[in-house]
């Protein structure tokens, strides 16, 4: 009866789910627009939401620099601990990026001396495997919970703006009436034979007044074709599971 007690019970603690609560905080984008600075801000910052899957190859080393860079509209986080006792982080849970990073003590830059660092002399369960890491980022259409617009070939996109009748503000912005948004079409999606509408409420984004366009054009040609990066825009409207072990992801329309 004992063993089958411990085999219910480890059979439990396999079934446990964790949930870790969603922050949100005011993104850069609203902030900057807020004080008539976004236009300037993306004239000198050119952003691409895909330079993380595509770095320049370069040799080896035992110590990498990885750019933090803000894409304006990241606004959900969440705090996770790591480590023993757990050393508290908040961080986005970014689905297109296949590895956890955090800032440790030896990193010394600005960006890391201004959020909580990881020191490992801290934590009694770390261990240093003192092995190289090569990460490889990419494929053709990307479900990404680290990208908030849906992004794709500026030609396409240029269409889909036509069509949604989107215009250029003076934030460089694409914007539609907000009272015209109930008139506007579905944009579907097919994937593997299987469409995938997204209607206006997911695609126009609402924020002081403004309505905003959700996609977003960018031209990075892939072996296997064109990049598309499904962000926050497509994926609110489908439960999406990421099965690593078969090397596929799941969507199904949310409730």
């Amino acid at each position: 009866m004992k063993w089958l007690l411990l085999l219910g019970l480890v059979a439990l603690s396999e079934c446990i789910m964790y949930k870790v609560p969603l922050i949100r905080k005011k993104s850069l984008r609203r902030t900057l627009s807020e004080r008539g600075l976004l236009k300037d801000f993306l004239k000198k910052h050119n952003l691409n939401p895909a330079r993380k899957y595509f770095p320049q190859w370069k040799a080896p080393t035992l110590v990498d620099e990885q750019p933090l860079e803000n894409y304006l509209d990241m606004e959900y986080f969440g705090t996770i601990g790591i480590g023993t006792p757990a050393q508290d982080f908040t961080v986005l849970f970014d689905t297109g990026s296949s590895n956890l990073w955090v800032p440790s003590v030896y990193c010394s830059s600005l960006a890391c001396t201004n959020h909580n660092r990881f020191n490992p002399e801290d934590s009694s369960t770390y261990q240093s495997t003192s092995e190289t890491v090569s990460i490889t980022y990419g494929c053709q259409a990307i479900v990404d919970t680290g990208t908030s617009l849906l992004t794709g070939p500026t030609s396409p996109i240029a269409n889909i703006q036509s069509d949604i009748g989107a215009s250029e503000n003076s934030d460089g912005d694409m914007v539609v009436s907000c009272s015209a948004i109930s008139s506007l079409p579905d944009i579907v999606f097919t994937i593997n034979g299987v469409q995938y509408p997204v209607p206006p409420s997911a695609y126009i984004l609402q924020s002081e007044g403004s309505c905003i366009s959700g996609f977003q054009g960018m031209n990075l040609p892939t072996e296997s074709g064109e990049l598309w990066i499904l962000g926050d825009v497509f994926i609110r409207q489908y439960f999406t599971v990421f099965d690593r072990a078969n090397n596929q992801v799941g969507l199904a329309p949310v409730a």
